[in-house]
């Protein structure tokens, strides 16, 4: 049996295997899943909504004041707890899927970054040979921008003016 006659579906976990490779398609995938929380947090908030309203207005005979509110609490702050799970996957979802293209730009710039050490260890190595700079005729006297080669203490200044 060749790779062309197996049903694609006989390991379950290839096809998440291929998304998880790609940054576009696990991007793609989560928001499918994203749309899909947002739809029942949308419908959660609905009957949340609808549930107060019945729950709080149904009163029994012999009510004091409050007492619908408080029969209610426990039923509001189950559907309370549901949508605040529900808006954290949603934005664990979107993190999830930024969280997963920025690893694949971290792997490119390391990638970028190793290369170029690579280059600035072989010029090291291998320096170009260049000419000898062409000194003026003035060999004994030192140039006013003296740079790395100055003094390095005020001990080594030999008979010049201090600053």
């Amino acid at each position: 049996m060749s790779s062309e006659d197996k049903p694609f579906f006989d390991d379950p976990n290839a096809a998440l295997r291929e998304i998880a490779q790609n940054p576009a398609a696990y991007a793609h995938y989560l928001a499918d899943f994203n749309r899909v929380v947002l739809d029942m947090q949308a419908k959660l908030e609905i009957l949340q909504r609808e549930t107060r309203v019945h729950c709080r207005g149904t009163r029994v005979e012999g009510d004091k004041m409050g007492q619908a509110f408080l029969r209610s609490f426990p039923v509001e702050k189950s559907l309370n707890d549901i949508l605040k799970n529900l808006k954290s996957i949603s934005s664990g979802l979107e993190k999830s899927a930024h969280k997963r293209h920025a690893h694949d730009e971290k792997v490119k710039e390391v990638k970028r970054q190793r290369k170029e050490k690579e280059q600035i260890k072989a010029r090291k190595d291998n320096p170009p040979l260049q000419a000898a700079p062409e000194s003026s005729g003035q060999q004994g006297v030192q140039s006013p921008n003296m740079g790395y080669g100055g003094p390095t203490s005020i001990y080594n200044l030999d008979r010049r003016e201090s600053a």
